[in-house]
């Protein structure tokens, strides 16, 4: 838990390094949204992780269904608050930040066969009782292996490019996978990449299943962890998911590593 300046003798910052969140979460106040977008976004949260094909249109549909006063363009505003989509092809749409460049998908077809092959990252969306935080993790596609992770209250671009930096201290996949987000596709991100000589690969626009292993880290973290919790406090989200990554990693076997950890294979590699 981080405590007051003055009472410690170490930084902000430095605290926050040490805990793996931003340091913007330090400051942590709840959302800006009133208590009905929260709900809302609560619900919109759940509804995309069992059904993540869906956008505005049919989620606000189905949040009509459930009782709720909720047109198209509410909906639409807040899944790009969240920063969620519908999976599927978008013709003409992949487009990043202005002067980002956009690399190609490099895995289709391809086999995962060893450890340090491909890693892969993305971005989730964390409720908390009062607001909400986002989450990005680093993942070995091999393994499973959470390599590292970091939580912010903002989408920005620090947090991802010191979450990359964290992963890279273990080691150096071949190639790197992300979405077109506009974290990935900056120059201050593919340039960690491109410095150490790693391929570049990133998902079509829409297409979350082109980062599949990933997706169903967050299924798991969020019907494991994150929905039976109602974390008060950034320090209790970091507490609570750092815990569950523990789990995960050491723990939690799995039925498509042979029921074996992601540790017990990751580790090995040597």
């Amino acid at each position: 838990m981080l405590v007051e300046p003055g009472h410690l003798e170490i930084s902000i910052r430095r605290q926050c390094e040490l805990l793996g969140v931003s340091r913007a979460s330090w400051y942590y106040e709840p959302a800006g949204e009133n208590e009905e977008n929260l709900r809302l976004m609560r619900r919109i949260d759940e509804q995309y992780t069992r059904a993540p094909f869906y956008g505005s249109r049919r989620m606000a549909a189905w949040l009509q269904t459930q009782g709720y006063d909720a047109n198209r363009k509410r909906v639409a505003r807040l899944m790009q608050l969240m920063g969620i989509e519908a999976v599927y092809p978008k013709p003409n749409l992949s487009q990043a930040a202005a002067g980002h460049k956009i690399y190609p998908y490099l895995l289709r077809g391809v086999e995962i066969a060893r450890v340090n092959q491909v890693w892969s990252t993305d971005i989730t969306y964390i409720r908390m009782a009062r607001g909400f935080v986002y989450l990005v993790a680093v993942m070995d596609w091999f393994s499973r292996f959470v390599l590292s992770w970091m939580l912010s209250l903002t989408m920005e671009l620090d947090f991802c490019v010191e979450a990359l930096k964290r992963a890279l201290r273990r080691g150096r996949p071949e190639i790197f996978n992300s979405d077109q987000g506009s974290q990935f596709t900056s120059d201050d991100f593919t340039g960690e990449l491109e410095e150490r000589h790693i391929a570049i690969s990133m998902d079509g626009r829409g297409r979350c299943l082109d980062n599949i292993f990933i997706e169903r880290l967050w299924r798991s973290l969020k019907y494991e962890e994150v929905y039976l919790k109602d974390y008060a406090l950034v320090s209790e989200a970091q507490e609570g998911i750092g815990r569950y990554f523990r789990f995960y990693n050491y723990e939690r076997v799995h039925s498509s590593l042979d029921y074996r950890t992601p540790a017990s294979i990751y580790l090995a590699r040597g």
